[in-house]
């Protein structure tokens, strides 16, 4: 199979083409097309092109056109299902699950286009406002540059690409190498309920040379990016006066207080690190147990880990498959490998096996150890032990990253110090990190990013404000 370029509506041949092989299987099952730099300014100019009549599109048109792509979806659910299966070894139960979450992002994004607001200004609140009525309305930027990595190759676009679309924008989409065919899936989708031609482009290809041209090209009013920390900051410092959102990385922790009921929750926290091999932002990694539990909850949670499957992530009962690429495999081995040299336990795992790195746990690690400072993104979990609240929340806090934190406790005035102590862009309280719906306001702070995606919140980072006033003699 030979994937060509999505421009201005249609495929366009590429000069150069790069195998695409399955991360489980390593068989080649496709040829994706790596764009130019030239081919990254046609896509630019097909959407500067349909900025305008995107502009104008009314909020209910592009409502029914996010309608219709929701409604096909349906229609193709394990089709898109197994796509994501085949590129990403994403186990075929996340996909579908992934698959579900990207209709309901949709739907969202069509209820969220037909509610774009301003307000009434009270001019007259200061001297020389008499006599003045003025409000404001939120207008399109136009061009949208947004970049995807392969974890949630549907989902992940349609948190970028649904919005774009919901407030009049057009949109160049650099998906990740290793997940390009959902994109072009969903481009085609698109095209098949009705958006207008040009206001999706995909394009494939190297990351320097397709994200050079959309972050160098005035053309492009926004760049919206999830990926690595190094890649996020290189945005931000050469994307001038372009508007930036960054979803980056985070070591996720939960806290598990005493008096929790520990053999409740391990089966949530178990899925929350070991889901998709752990390769989600907010998968959880660190694990702060108090002493009084501790025993029992690792007891639990090795057993409960103990039961997943791994293997080919298009068996619907596989649990946990391979890691995106080897090179991921040894770096959490090596990870993995040096903190059990330098003290840690390793309680369960610590092998791989033709790819698939199996759940591992380890117990009582270093906090200056690779495993747990920096993003394993891995099936890779740490549970150490604690006697007082506030320095589990101060470990949690020991980090570089804060993009999502758990807090299990039945204390109330805990929870909430908790929530007012932890310095993450959202805390969950009963709850892992892991946790996240697709409405809600999205991101971190540190090095896990800036802004905020979920819907509305992407809306409003997608548009600007004008002001309107009118002097009325």
């Amino acid at each position: 199979m030979q994937q060509k370029l999505w421009i201005n509506g249609k495929f366009e041949e590429s000069q150069a083409y790069k195998s695409l092989k399955s991360p489980y299987s390593h068989e080649v099952f496709a040829d994706i097309a790596q764009a130019s730099a030239e081919d990254v300014k046609k896509a630019i100019d097909a959407a500067e092109s349909a900025a305008k009549e995107m502009r104008s599109l009314p909020a209910y048109k592009r409502a029914e056109i996010l309608e219709r792509v929701v409604e096909l979806l349906k229609e193709k659910r394990t089709e898109c299902a197994k796509i994501i299966a085949r590129e990403a070894a994403k186990p075929l139960k996340a996909a579908l699950t992934e698959v579900d979450r990207t209709i309901l992002t949709y739907q969202f994004a069509s209820q969220e286009a037909r509610k774009i607001n301003g307000e009434t200004i009270p001019m007259d609140g200061a001297p020389g406002g008499e006599g003045r009525v003025a409000y404001t309305v939120r207008e399109p930027l136009g061009v949208i540059g947004a970049i995807t990595p392969f974890n949630f190759p549907m989902n992940l676009v349609a948190h970028k690409v649904g919005p774009a679309i919901a407030a009049g924008n057009a949109v160049v989409l650099k998906p990740a190498s290793q997940t390009p065919l959902s994109s072009y899936k969903i481009a085609e989708l698109f095209a098949e309920a009705g958006l207008p031609s040009g206001a999706l482009n995909i394009v494939t290809g190297s990351g320097s040379t397709v994200g050079d041209v959309l972050i160098s090209d005035d053309r492009v009013a926004m760049i919206t990016f999830t990926g690595s920390p190094e890649v996020g900051k290189s945005i931000r410092e050469n994307a001038g006066l372009k508007r930036v959102t960054l979803e980056l990385g985070s070591n996720s922790a939960v806290v598990i207080d005493e008096n929790t009921d520990v053999r409740k929750i391990v089966p949530r926290i178990v899925a929350g690190a070991f889901n998709f091999q752990g390769q989600v932002c907010i998968s959880v990694q660190r694990i702060f147990v108090h002493e009084a539990v501790f025993s029992t909850f690792v007891e639990n949670f090795v057993e409960e880990a103990k039961k997943l499957k791994l293997g080919d992530p298009l068996d619907e009962t596989t649990d946990v498959s391979a890691l995106i690429s080897q090179a991921d495999v040894d770096r959490a081995q090596s990870w993995i490998d040096e903190a059990v040299k330098n003290g840690a336990e390793l309680a369960l795992g610590g092998k791989s096996t033709e790819g698939v790195l199996h759940p591992t746990v380890l117990l009582n690690v270093d906090l200056s150890e690779k495993i747990s400072c920096e993003e394993a993104f891995a099936p890779v979990v740490h549970i150490n032990s604690f006697k007082d609240f506030d320095t589990a929340l101060h470990s949690v806090n020991d980090s570089k990253y804060g993009l999502q934190a758990g807090v299990f406790t039945n204390d109330l005035p805990k929870a909430f110090h908790a929530a007012n102590t932890l310095h993450v862009g959202g805390v969950m309280i009963n709850d892992f990190p892991t946790f996240r719906v697709d409405h809600m306001p999205y991101g971190g702070v540190k090095q896990s990013g800036t802004g905020r995606e979920g819907i509305k919140y992407a809306i409003e980072e997608m548009t600007e404000l004008k002001l309107v006033s009118f002097h009325l003699n």
